[in-house]
């Protein structure tokens, strides 16, 4: 209840800052921008969430980057899934980490593993992979998995960490901490102060709650901020004239869309 109600609010505040005129950002600033698209571009009705469908539907559409979420199955193949479970995509309660990966794709074949992203997308779309909170049953051997993974791909040219829990560093430490980002929900404070303390590359979460302040302290710390999840031209324009550069939209490739007009003019 408290996730939905805090969505709606979000929401709300989405259509009111959609109606709020900006000054058009500066040449500079648009092309600075990097758009990416949270779990793709999809509908969850024809075209799935963190799906390579729902990836690629972003990358045709020249979005800068991909977010999405890393878990793992039984055998310890690490898949592209956001919940625990299948239920709310799928409608199978099943978690995860009950199947092996050939059980996972013979019931569940739209879900990707990590190696099919990397072979699909990586070098050509930036991956932002965030790391769940669950159960990590071998955490040195999921770790090397990880790392053998990626390895073909440069952190921070190609891909970076999402963290929504600072515990969850130590699953990613074979890259530098300024490669990990922290997700920030309610928890703004708390999580700026662990960035700062930790010397990762800095935060991310929705743009209201990530406020001048914050950006500035961040910003003499060496670190950056991702703001999300803005629908809007003129939420757009608040985030670019303020010097934001990773723009996370649940609507990419309608944000790209405005980017790219406004880099034409």
């Amino acid at each position: 209840m408290r996730q939905l109600l805090q969505r709606a609010a979000l929401e709300a505040i989405d259509l009111v800052m959609a109606t709020i005129p900006r000054h058009p950002p500066s040449q500079a600033s648009l092309h600075q921008c990097k758009i990416i698209s949270h779990r793709g571009e999809n509908d969850n009705r024809q075209v799935l969430e963190n799906t390579l469908p729902a990836f690629d539907a972003a990358r045709q559409a020249g979005v800068w980057g991909i977010e999405c979420d890393i878990r793992w199955t039984a055998d310890l193949v690490p898949v592209i899934h956001h919940d625990p479970g299948c239920g709310r995509l799928f409608g199978d309660p099943v978690e995860l980490r009950e199947l092996s990966f050939d059980e996972l794709r013979e019931r569940f074949p739209l879900i990707p593993s990590l190696r099919e992203l990397v072979e699909e997308f990586g070098g050509n779309t930036h991956l932002m992979l965030e790391i769940k909170a669950e159960p990590y049953p071998q955490p040195a051997q999921q770790k090397a998995i990880l790392q053998a993974t990626l390895s073909s791909l440069t952190p921070g040219k190609h891909y970076h960490f999402l963290l929504l829990d600072p515990d969850l560093v130590g699953h990613v430490d074979f890259v530098p901490r300024t490669y990990s980002f922290l997700v920030a929900e309610l928890n703004v404070r708390h999580l700026s102060r662990h960035c700062l303390e930790m010397g990762l590359g800095g935060l991310t979460g929705h743009y209201l709650m990530l406020n001048r302040y914050l950006q500035r302290t961040h910003g003499d710390a060496g670190q950056r901020i991702g703001t999300g999840f803005l629908h809007s031209r003129n939420a757009l324009f608040r985030e670019l004239n303020r010097g934001v550069e990773w723009i996370f939209s649940n609507r990419a490739v309608k944000i790209q869309g405005i980017l790219d007009a406004h880099l034409e003019q």
